[in-house]
């Protein structure tokens, strides 16, 4: 497993942490302290491993790094989302806070009691509920796009070792193809020589043959011909 599967998954494990801790903020504000501390330590290690991640990103090639630069921008947006759904949350917390505190001092310190099965505690279950869900669905989608792109760069990858290496097959052949024509000149270059110096002997031996004949008929006429005129 690479280093950046290892941050990838150290980053689910804390979105999911994250997620959990601010559902069980919104239903209960009896452990709000413990709950935002290990909130707080949570996202500030959340943003440690996305910039971890960002720097191992830049030594990989050009299609894996446009890949997980894509699975960066979608936990970045994952992790803005929760900080703002953490900081409503506290801020909803507050205001209760300071309205459970203005109803003690008039006499409503039974306001707890009567208010815990409420039908607006039940809806805000609810909807914690549905978007802790929704958070899910939108993480499972997030990792699968992450996994098809990771895939569709992979595939691209080796279409592009095949071709390279029919290139280079190609090439191979190429230079043995002129290695062979070059070997073909020569041969052709040889065999022209030869020829030629078989038809320059060739017509040298019939120069040779028609003087030879020339003189001997020379000789053989020429003695007749002296005693004849004498």
């Amino acid at each position: 497993m690479s280093l950046l599967e290892q941050y990838e998954q150290q980053y689910a494990a804390l979105i999911a942490e994250i997620t959990a801790h601010i559902g069980r903020l919104q239903q209960n504000a009896t452990e709000r302290n413990e709950l935002c501390t290990k909130i707080d330590a949570s996202l500030s290690e959340a943003q440690e491993l996305l910039e971890q991640m960002g720097l191992e990103v830049r030594e990989l090639n050009p299609l894996q790094r446009s890949a997980f630069n894509n699975k960066i921008q979608v936990a970045q947006a994952e992790l803005k989302r929760l900080q703002g759904e953490y900081k409503q949350t506290k801020d909803r917390l507050r205001s209760q806070a300071n309205s459970f505190t203005t109803l003690d001092l008039a006499g409503g310190g039974d306001y707890y009691e009567d208010v815990a099965i409420s039908n607006d505690q039940r809806q805000r279950l609810l909807e914690n509920s549905e978007r802790i869900e929704r958070t899910g669905n939108r993480l499972t989608e997030g990792y699968r796009v992450a996994i098809e792109t990771e895939a569709l760069g992979a595939q691209v990858l080796s279409d592009l070792h095949h071709q390279r290496e029919t290139l280079q097959g190609a090439r191979a052949r190429l230079r043995e193809t002129n290695a062979d024509l070059g070997r073909a000149s020569r041969t052709l270059n040889s065999m022209m020589l030869r020829a030629l110096r078989e038809k320059v002997v060739l017509y040298g031996v019939g120069i040779c043959f028609v003087v030879a004949v020339g003189v001997s008929l020379y000789l053989t006429f020429a003695p007749s011909s002296t005693a004849a005129t004498s």
